[in-house]
């Protein structure tokens, strides 16, 4: 690890805890049977950050933008979208996402594909997964299968966790 990488993980973890939001985008999942909230909460708070916000939102382009800018609105530093980033029509999640983001992040999901690519195999090149920046904000948006969403937390996100937050901020 570069000596830069090392210090900015320092500075970032010393600004404190996290607020998160996690937005699940399902045309069939219920509050009670949404495995990736279930998974994501603990995990985050595990680490001593937040989650300000969560929505269950249908894969309308409308809901997906309303939840965002919701989202914002809370306080959120990181934004957690999972599902919607398949190639299927009701997939809209990327498309959205992909209009609103200011800076994007395409390691994200180069990374997230290779990861996969271990799990899935060539079944991994119809993510959409991505991620970038909006109002000062990290928004990251991963498939909405619990494998995915595990892959890019443990592998991804939370490592990077609070550089991203800080980053975006600063």
């Amino acid at each position: 690890m570069s000596e830069s990488t090392d210090q900015h993980r320092k500075i970032a973890h010393s600004k404190g805890p996290v607020a998160l939001a996690i937005v699940t985008v399902s045309d069939t999942r219920t509050p009670e049977s949404d495995t990736n909230f279930h998974y994501l909460r603990p995990e985050i708070e595990r680490l001593g950050h937040s989650v300000v916000g969560y929505r269950l939102i249908k894969d309308e382009p409308e809901q997906v933008e309303a939840a965002l800018e919701e989202m914002v609105n809370r306080g959120a530093q990181v934004i957690l979208f999972n599902g919607g980033t398949g190639i299927a029509p009701r997939d809209t999640t990327f498309d959205v996402l992909s209009r609103k983001l200011e800076k994007t992040m395409p390691g994200f999901g180069e990374l997230f594909r290779m990861l996969s690519y271990g799990e899935v195999g060539s079944a991994a090149m119809l993510s959409r997964a991505t991620a970038g920046t909006y109002r000062r904000r990290v928004v990251i948006s991963t498939p909405g299968s619990p494998n995915a969403v595990q892959v890019a937390w443990t592998k991804l996100i939370a490592p990077e966790l609070e550089h991203l937050a800080w980053e975006v901020a600063r």
